[in-house]
């Protein structure tokens, strides 16, 4: 049963328990938002990355290139560029020591160039591939954890490899360190 109060200041519709509908949909999405910060799982969060209270050192390992053809910019960029987003976005210390808390090791694995489109008998477009193997070796939790991040690259078919390549090292350095980056502290 609805009945209308009315007050000298507003009108409130009050419900069978008292409470109305639109005071609910306000409320939760509050409590969803607030509710969170008050509790901890000892889980520290900074830009998404998830990281154990317990890790408080990170070794990176200089990134091995076994693919069939290999750019020889690319481990040493690739490095250089995870250890400083580690570095500038988790609150972890980067150690060269061999009892860091976690120890991460890649191997681009993948390093390859195909046609992706053709237009008039001839390559419009090309794609180089680059696939690289993660390894975290977690010493606190006694795991090692495995993943693969794989990414394409397009370029005009009328480019030589060489061209791409020189032309494609900044994307692809920043976004395998993406990637990376997203599969060992996003927990997705």
């Amino acid at each position: 049963m609805k009945t209308k109060k009315h007050t000298k200041h507003s009108t409130q519709l009050i419900t069978g328990n008292g409470i109305h509908p639109l005071w609910a949909l306000l409320v939760i999405p509050l409590l969803l938002l607030i509710v969170p910060s008050f509790t901890s799982c000892n889980i520290y969060k900074f830009n998404e990355a998830t990281i154990p209270d317990s890790i408080k050192t990170v070794k990176v390992n200089q990134i091995e290139n076994r693919a069939q053809y290999i750019n020889p910019q690319l481990s040493q960029r690739l490095s250089d560029k995870l250890r400083q987003k580690i570095v500038g976005q988790t609150r972890l210390s980067q150690t060269n020591n061999d009892n860091a808390d976690w120890e991460i090791s890649c191997t681009i694995q993948q390093y390859s160039f195909s046609t992706s489109a053709i237009s008039n008998q001839q390559a419009a477009t090309n794609r180089l591939t680059v696939a690289i193997h993660i390894i975290l070796n977690n010493r606190k939790a006694d795991e090692v954890k495995d993943y693969d991040v794989s990414r394409s690259f397009e370029f005009k078919g009328n480019q030589s490899f060489q061209q791409a390549e020189a032309t494609l090292l900044e994307e692809m350095t920043r976004t395998l360190t993406d990637e990376i980056f997203n599969r060992l502290f996003s927990n997705w």
